[in-house]
């Protein structure tokens, strides 16, 4: 008998299992329609000023759909920002002290333009966050960024340290790198009138990080004596 209970508890654990691995692709890309919906809506009216049914049409999935998922438009906004967050760790990883600073920094600033093209409504959503005073970003994401900032930075200082690179405020360099490779999202009309242009392409986002990187590889690489 407690052979047969054990054998039936088994059976129901692999069953469960196995739902729920049959679920994720379902889930994964719901979740990926709520927060693409949620992030043109944010992106446009805020936190305060989206709801949850808007984000429901726009996803083309029930309200209840929504719920399931996310407790509510603030949890649904965290992720959102996590989600961009986490996009620009993945750039960061170029900036390795096992690399050379060259081609290093040659790499983020691509990756950097590259994730603010193909994220250009969280981008600016970040953005526009960030202008009215980061009231919504969470104390993680703040303590994230400053953590990943501060290990890049020990990497800059390395370098600098070897005689590879010139000696230069890491975080300042950061700062300047992000401004450069954002504003094409954030700020896309500007750029757009500057470069006569109707609409940005991939030529214009090489060029960009061709201009980018020449320019700030010549101030903090070494020069020969």
């Amino acid at each position: 008998m407690v052979e047969e209970l054990s054998a039936t508890h088994t059976a129901a654990e692999k069953g469960l299992a196995a739902q729920a691995a049959s679920d994720e692709p379902i889930r994964a890309r719901n979740v990926l329609k709520i927060l693409t919906a949620a992030v043109e809506i944010f992106s446009r009216k805020g936190l305060d000023g989206a709801r949850i049914v808007e984000i429901a049409k726009a996803s083309g999935l029930p309200k209840g759909n929504v719920y399931y998922y996310f407790s509510s438009k603030e949890e649904i906004y965290n992720a959102a920002i996590d989600h961009l967050i986490h996009s620009w760790d993945d750039a960061f990883r170029h900036i390795s002290a096992d690399r050379e600073p060259g081609d290093a920094i040659e790499a983020y600033v691509r990756a950097k333009l590259d994730n603010a093209r193909e994220n250009a409504a969280e981008t600016r959503l970040f953005a526009n966050e960030i202008l009215q005073g980061a009231e919504h970003l969470s104390i993680a994401a703040r303590d994230h960024m400053r953590t990943v900032t501060s290990e890049k930075a020990r990497v800059i200082d390395a370098w600098a340290a070897a005689g590879k690179i010139e000696k230069i405020d890491a975080r300042h360099l950061f700062i300047l790198l992000w401004s450069v490779t954002q504003f094409y999202a954030e700020f896309e009309a500007l750029a757009c009138d500057a470069l006569n242009v109707r609409e940005l392409n991939a030529v214009d986002y090489d060029m960009a990080a061709k201009t980018i990187t020449q320019t700030v590889l010549r101030g903090v690489l070494m020069r020969p004596s």
